[in-house]
């Protein structure tokens, strides 16, 4: 096995025993990309002379005695979380020599814990997309058919993770963004609920959708990296005061006895059959395992989509309305006027998903339209909250496919912005109800594309999540195989 295969856990016991250095893991990851990245395309920046720094700095205090969970892990960040002097593009040109002057509070603890920084992976620009084609930078792409979209907008994470191009990484999820990336590329990602982890640093979207979560190789992995991330922060006034668990510590306590709620809104007409026969098997192997499942209803999922892209797109009309020109970022250096360097840079600086649905935010949030768009969707929303709150009465977590199909071909979806919204059916109301939920492996197309189960909780209830994808990775072999690249 070559060390960039190997998982956090591993990688932690060989670093705590001095088998290996974080430089020659580091080496490893970085000899990698250098191997796969030209046909992979998951960074968007690359720091190999600073990674190499600090991994150096991590053996110096591994040679003290001190080492973490995370000390000398090489891994990758998407590019909308602050970081430090290092540029932070969110993949749009508007953005394209942005270097924050702070650290994102993610990445603070990250960087507390010792972790090696390979690079900021590309992902859709401002998180708008869920194929990461609408990036401004790159394509990236699906490590497991090169020819396939990787997910989005999280796909830079996702790739890397799969392709060892790093051993985890940081993505966001807004509306699937973690999950949805992690289930095409056969790897773990975890949507906490909303206010666990901090978004002071986070750039902004749809701020009460936003949240941060980890992509790992494995179950174990995201519940160490959780026990890192969560926590509260003044500094985010979302953010909730509440004690966070270890997480590692319950991950073998098995599901017998869970009861698991199967919703019948989830598996559609149109749905591809092998997605459908995937995650029924892995409902019947979790039964085995010990749980209960049970069919439940969540009735206002079929508004989901209608909401989410009437509230996430007012949000980012408000959000992304700070990009002018004015104080930092691209500006078009023709204009004659303060109208016309508006208009040039921001028709210049963002691509056509982001102007439409800055346009369509602003429509939604415009005298006149307020009330018939705007307040019917936040009212909507709370159904669908206590859809979700009804059915945890019932259960104790729900399990759902993370996307309607197998990751699709590039270029399929990307003239056709409806048929791209709906392959985040399954993701987005998790997000409308500040829910967590996690993606995990659980089959694999007859192509060969993996195929992602979900595990939804009630709020605060990752344990319970982790607990029981634990378990099933355990139970399976999905999780153990490797892209062919």
């Amino acid at each position: 096995m070559e060390l960039y295969e190997l998982t956090i856990t591993q990688a932690h016991e060989k670093l705590k025993t001095k088998a290996i250095s974080s430089l020659e893991l580091t080496r490893s990851v970085l000899s990698r990309i250098e191997q796969v990245e030209s046909k992979v395309g998951a960074y968007i920046t690359l720091i190999p002379e600073l990674a190499l720094e600090r991994a150096g700095q991590a053996d110096q205090e591994i040679s003290r005695g001190r080492i973490g969970p995370l000390t000398g892990i090489p891994m990758g960040v998407k590019d909308l979380i602050s970081t430090r002097g290092i540029k932070t593009t969110c993949a749009s040109r508007i953005l394209d020599n942005y270097r924050p002057p702070f650290d994102a509070t993610v990445m603070s603890r990250l960087n507390e814990e010792g972790i090696v920084l390979i690079g900021k992976t590309n992902m859709d620009e401002f998180a708008m997309g869920s194929s990461t084609e609408n990036s401004a930078i790159k394509n990236t792409r699906n490590p497991w058919n090169l020819e396939n979209i990787p997910g989005g907008s999280s796909g830079g994470s996702a790739a890397a993770v799969a392709a060892g191009e790093c051993l985890a990484a940081i993505g966001s999820d807004t509306g699937g963004s973690v999950r949805q990336p992690a289930s095409h590329c056969g790897v773990v990602g975890m949507k906490p609920t909303y206010g666990r982890v901090s978004r002071f640093g986070l750039v902004a979207y749809a701020s009460s959708l936003d949240q941060i979560g980890p992509i790992t190789k494995e179950v174990s992995d995201c519940a160490l990296l959780m026990n890192l991330i969560c926590g509260y922060d003044p500094r985010d006034s979302t953010s909730v005061p509440r004690e966070v668990p270890d997480y590692t510590h319950h991950l073998a306590q098995g599901v017998k006895g869970l009861t698991l709620g199967i919703p019948k809104e989830y598996f559609v007409a149109g749905m591809d059959l092998e997605v459908e026969e995937a995650v029924r098997k892995a409902v019947t192997r979790l039964t085995d395992l010990g749980a209960v499942c049970r069919e439940i209803s969540l009735p206002h999922t079929e508004y989901a989509i209608a909401v989410y892209y009437i509230i996430a797109m007012a949000e980012a009309s408000s959000n992304l309305a700070r990009y002018d020109g004015v104080k930092y970022g691209f500006r078009d250096p023709d204009a004659h006027s303060l109208m016309e360097m508006y208009q040039k840079t921001r028709t210049q600086g963002f691509g056509r998903e982001v102007i439409r649905r800055i346009m369509l935010g602003t429509y939604v949030l415009s005298a006149g339209y307020y009330d018939a768009y705007y307040r019917k969707a936040s009212q909507v929303r709370t159904l669908i909250h206590q859809d979700f709150q009804e059915a945890f009465r019932t259960c104790d977590l729900i399990i759902t496919p993370v996307a309607p199909t197998p990751a699709f071909r590039l270029g399929e979806k990307v003239s056709d912005p409806l048929q791209m919204y709906l392959t985040d059916i399954f993701t987005i109301s998790a997000n409308l109800a500040g829910i967590p939920g996690l993606s995990l492996p659980c089959g694999f197309s007859g192509q060969g594309l993996p195929i992602g189960l979900q595990i939804l909780g009630n709020h605060f209830e990752e344990k319970k999540i982790l607990q029981a994808a634990y378990a099933y990775e355990q139970a399976t072999d999905h999780h153990l195989r490797r892209p062919p690249l």
